[in-house]
């Protein structure tokens, strides 16, 4: 699968996350967090159309700040008690995971 690939899988079991999120956090955290893990995706797609390897690995980073900030938000809904443990390290490795990849895609572009 690609970086990109990922990004979408993993904006897709945000969106499902975010779900059962209470009333009071539809439009805070959940707002947030799906807003940043669309943005992984997105950041990927727009650097990979036509850009210089440079302007690629701008975007590139712009994804792993991205993906940084689901992570965040990832540990605010644990503290706050509605993302449970499970979900949480769930969601917490396969971003660790990914950032690795978009890092490692970001290295091999010259």
């Amino acid at each position: 699968m690609t970086v990109w690939q990922i990004a979408i899988e993993l904006s897709y079991q945000v969106s499902l996350l975010i779900d059962d999120f209470p009333n009071h956090e539809k439009f805070i955290l959940a707002s947030q967090i799906q807003r940043a893990a669309d943005s992984v995706a997105l950041n990927i797609a727009e650097g990979s159309t036509g850009q210089t390897n440079p302007d690629f690995k701008r975007f590139l980073n712009y994804g792993i700040r991205s993906a940084i900030e689901v992570v965040s938000c990832l540990h605010l809904g644990r503290k706050r008690k509605i993302i449970s443990e499970s979900n949480f390290e769930s969601l917490y490795n396969q971003y660790e995971e990914l950032i690795k990849k978009i890092q490692a895609l970001k290295n091999s572009l010259k």
